[in-house]
């Protein structure tokens, strides 16, 4: 999987924004001097070379000499070509050299050109100025000019000729990194001073636990982001009242509740049939639990029981007991101990309701326990009915049943799953539904391993 170039930051992005615009006005900016370096050249250097080959043409034409030795700037009438005539190095030139002569109404005939390195030891160096030859010396190059004379032989020219495309490149490179270390520090800084409350907000917002009490995030920064750190905050506020007023209100139900179905617990005894009797209490121990069900479901958000380091091992063995006391027949494989980070008393009920489930459908459960290098699970395996492949997803929603009469015999109101998966998820884990080979169904509990 290849990984982007672009950055993540905001940082990042805004000094890599930056950068490519800086780029990109630099390399308009190259292309503007380069093309006045070039007209520059073409008026310091092009001009008066051309003009040199025509005086020098006019000089031929008057019978004057043409000879001149002057430094660097030499001109001379010889029989051949002191350049190959396939050279045509300088074409502006040779252009400007023929509409010139066109102008002058001289003629010629093939005009060559051709641009040489200077050296550094060039013997027409020796006896010029200190200051000059070095001035020369920087100019690094010269022009050759070859025009043939009908009926007088050839007219060689040299000339300096300047090549700062180089130069002008590494200026402009020099330049271009001042620019980014005067533009991108300032612009890293501004990012980083943006960034850094933003960071603090998505960190809040990711650990954000309805359950704690938390601190409000530090309202700093640009205007923008210190309203969306202050509009969060509120919110924040808003839902912990929100909860605090459900969880008040949930008393309030329970409490409601729990009253006239203890009065009633207390009617039954009244009743003389034994066999009514039973069935009565019964139905309110069902409609207890299931109060607790919707209750704990309803809380599960803002359990009041902290996470702490717990033994796997010995909590599935005391929940298998507690079902081996009142005569259930379930089984549990002996393990090792395995250290979790959990809420006991939540994840006694995640398990106890599994194991109801199979008890409840297949008459026996069969529960063991097993870990990798990152997780633990407890599987809890029964030989019942199972459930349809494409209801295995499905029976996890509350007061979700495949057995629709909905009496007491075959299951309660659908919560018990419901509960189980909230439970599990909450404590940064899984619960997985499969059915076995042979018949039955197997629910395993899927823990992360969470250091002390």
């Amino acid at each position: 999987m290849t990984r982007s170039l672009w950055p993540r930051s905001l940082p990042g992005q805004l000094m890599l924004l930056v950068a490519i615009l800086l780029f990109v006005a630099q390399a308009i900016n190259f292309a503007l001097l380069l093309n006045g370096r070039r007209q520059l050249r073409y008026a310091q250097f092009t001009v008066p070379a051309v003009n040199r080959v025509i005086d020098s043409m006019e000089n031929l034409r008057s019978g004057e000499p043409v000879v001149d030795r002057r430094g660097l700037r030499q001109t001379r009438i010889d029989t051949r070509s002191r350049i190959p005539v396939t050279h045509h190095d300088a074409p502006k030139v040779e252009q400007g050299i023929r509409d010139g002569l066109a102008e002058a109404n001289l003629t010629a005939g093939a005009i060559a050109t051709e641009i040489r390195d200077l050296r550094a030891d060039d013997p027409r160096l020796r006896h010029r100025h200190s200051r000059r030859a070095e001035r020369l010396r920087r100019v690094g190059t010269e022009l050759r000019i070859a025009v043939e004379v009908p009926g007088s032989g050839w007219l060689n020219v040299r000339t300096p000729w300047p090549d700062s495309s180089n130069f002008i490149f590494w200026q402009l490179i020099a330049q271009t990194l001042v620019i980014y270390l005067v533009t991108l520090i300032p612009m890293f800084w501004i990012g980083r001073r943006i960034a850094r409350p933003l960071r603090d907000l998505a960190t809040a917002a990711r650990t954000f636990d309805p359950s704690t009490p938390g601190t409000d995030v530090e309202e700093r920064g640009p205007g923008d982001v210190r309203a969306v750190i202050i509009a969060f905050n509120q919110l924040s506020d808003r839902v912990a009242a929100m909860l605090d007023e459900k969880d008040r209100m949930l008393g309030a139900i329970g409490h409601d509740l729990r009253t006239p179905l203890a009065a009633l617990r207390v009617r039954i005894e009244s009743v003389e049939d034994d066999g009514d009797r039973a069935k009565m209490a019964d139905t309110i121990d069902e409609m207890n639990r299931t109060l607790d069900d919707i209750l704990s479901l309803a809380r599960l958000g803002r359990p009041s029981e902290p996470a702490t380091q717990v033994d796997l091992s010995a909590l599935v063995d005391a929940v298998v007991e507690d079902f081996r006391d009142i005569g259930a027949d379930v089984t549990a494989e002996e393990t090792p101990r395995i250290l979790v980070r959990i809420r006991p008393s939540l994840m006694r009920r995640a398990l106890r309701n599994l194991i109801e489930n199979a008890v409840k459908y297949a008459g026996a459960a069969e529960v063991a326990l097993n870990q990798d290098d990152g997780h633990v699970g407890i599987a809890v395996a029964d030989r019942g009915p199972g459930i349809p492949d494409d209801k295995l997803a499905a029976v996890f929603d509350p007061f979700t049943r495949l057995e629709s009469s909905r009496n007491r015999e075959t299951g309660g109101i659908g919560l018990g799953l419901a509960l189980a998966r909230a439970i599990v998820r909450e404590a940064g884990g899984e619960i997985v539904l499969a059915n076995r080979d042979g018949g039955g169904l197997v629910a395993t509990i899927r823990l992360p391993k969470r250091p002390a």
